[in-house]
């Protein structure tokens, strides 16, 4: 049975994330860990969503998928629309037909994404029984289809096999054949070069550009890895402290970034050209969400910060064509060059700058 393209035009907005809060109440207080982020998704475009390990990206994606656990978490605001439906109104029912179908999610560790006592091809099989209505037979026969299309040598073999059997590109590949297994058209890749050697983690990138000409869905990619952002995405998404601070087209914002946290990860990225030079850090921590102040999120980090960065926290706005940042000193970010190694950035350069 051969997998059909989702039923809509390129450019088309599939997604739309607009002012999502999602709140985790605990004994020390509300935590923000999504604090009014917004985004869309497009048909057959790639949207990198980037930021420090705690900014918020996946927590957003989960919240996509309503799979935050309510409590201690809740979404205290916005909404999350899927084809002009509001997905955070939706009964659980309702929202089983969608997750899993028509949106779906690599998440972000395969080696513990995937049931150990359960074979490969019954992990996909299940999944199009319950979504697509279709019998045992038919089922097996669409997982064995779904290995060869993410390029599993032997599926006839391959479906009867345990996770433990396979290797962790192999078993990358198997999370992406059963998030692909229905069709969906969106799909949520959360770091999903993860564990990965940088051969294996190319590989992988070059297969999900390749299935998503094939199939024109749209992708929500979570990474750390500018490297990976370059190669692949058409916009990008910078999140700190669970907001977003920065969104442009992925050319513009390597040529002209305009928050300062943009610039610090771009400048502590590896980079062919910096090979004698000591790559830069990122002094201090990420704020923990429940220790957010009033003013900019990031101001004790930032070498441009001012009183009025310390005081008051800045909007998004727009500069210039498509880009928008959340940053009072953004014009005087925009007045210096790019991070050398923005210009150079490749898949695998992970950013060892940074404070996970």
């Amino acid at each position: 049975m051969a997998i059909s393209p989702a039923a809509v035009a390129p450019g088309d907005v599939l997604l739309e994330v607009d002012n999502l809060r999602t709140y985790f109440d605990t004994v020390s207080g509300t935590v923000r860990s999504v604090d009014g982020v917004s985004y869309q998704v497009r048909a057959g475009r790639t949207l990198g969503v980037v930021g420090e390990s705690g900014c918020g990206k996946s927590v957003t994606a989960l919240s996509i998928l309503r799979l935050i656990p309510t409590p201690p978490g809740r979404y205290a605001g916005g909404q999350i629309r899927y084809r002009g439906t509001d997905l955070l109104g939706l009964t659980e029912k309702q929202m089983r037909q969608i997750r899993g179908n028509r949106i779906s999610m690599i998440f972000q560790e395969p080696m513990t994404s995937l049931n150990p006592v359960l074979t490969v091809g019954r992990q996909i099989a299940e999944t199009v029984m319950l979504h697509q209505k279709l019998g045992r037979r038919e089922a097996y026969r669409r997982a064995e289809e779904m290995l060869r299309l993410v390029q599993i040598a032997e599926p006839e073999r391959r479906v009867h096999e345990y996770p433990y059997q396979l290797s962790g590109g192999m078993r990358q590949r198997v999370m992406i054949a059963l998030a692909l297994a229905c069709n969906p058209e969106v799909l949520i890749a959360d770091e999903p070069t993860t564990a990965l050697d940088v051969t294996i983690q190319a590989q992988i990138v070059d297969l999900l550009r390749s299935l998503q000409r094939d199939l024109g869905m749209g992708i929500v990619l979570i990474t750390h890895d500018l490297g990976v952002v370059a190669e692949c995405c058409d916009r990008v998404a910078v999140m700190y402290a669970g907001r977003k601070v920065e969104e442009a087209p992925v050319t513009e914002l390597f040529d002209r970034p305009l928050h300062p946290y943009t610039r610090a990860l771009m400048a502590s990225m590896p980079s062919m050209n910096t090979s004698t030079q000591r790559l830069a850090e990122i002094p201090g921590m990420v704020p923990a969400p429940s220790e957010l102040g009033k003013g900019c999120s990031f101001a004790p980090r930032c070498a441009y910060a001012t009183e009025r960065c310390r005081a008051e926290a800045p909007e998004l706005m727009e500069h210039g064509s498509d880009h928008v940042v959340a940053c009072h000193e953004a014009a005087r970010v925009a007045a210096q060059p790019a991070p050398q190694a923005a210009a150079s950035a490749t898949p695998g350069a992970a950013l060892t700058g940074v404070q996970a």
